[in-house]
């Protein structure tokens, strides 16, 4: 399985207002209930208003299209990292799944991951 690096750096927050939401960066996840506004964008794209923010993070996607049927895949690549103490931050679209991990692990995530048969474009 092949894993696409994101060279972005990240930011991880909440927000009051969507309205500042940058909807024209290449990366952004918006994801709202009853009690937040969650955004996961690039750094430089932050909204100025942020009722909490965790910066710090970087990424990377399971490539290709994911059959809704597929089971696991998440489930192995989480598991994965953390068996070497690697927290991740999952977001996943329609297509895929991309795994987040605070920058200073992302490079072993990164070899760990290909250590295990994992292909890193």
């Amino acid at each position: 399985m092949e894993l696409k690096r994101i060279d972005q750096k990240l930011t991880v927050c909440k927000v009051p207002d969507v309205s500042e939401i940058d909807m024209n960066a290449d990366f952004c996840f918006i994801g709202k209930t009853d009690e937040e506004v969650s955004l996961v964008c690039q750094t430089d794209k932050t909204p100025q208003k942020t009722t909490a923010r965790e910066d710090g993070w970087r990424g990377f996607r399971i490539q290709g299209i994911l059959d809704f049927a597929l089971i696991g895949i998440l489930a192995r690549l989480s598991g994965i990292l953390a068996e070497h103490g690697i927290g991740i931050f999952a977001v996943s679209t329609f297509n895929t799944d991309y795994i987040l991990v605070k920058e200073e692990n992302f490079g072993r995530a990164l070899e760990v991951l290909a250590s295990e048969g994992y292909k890193v474009v």
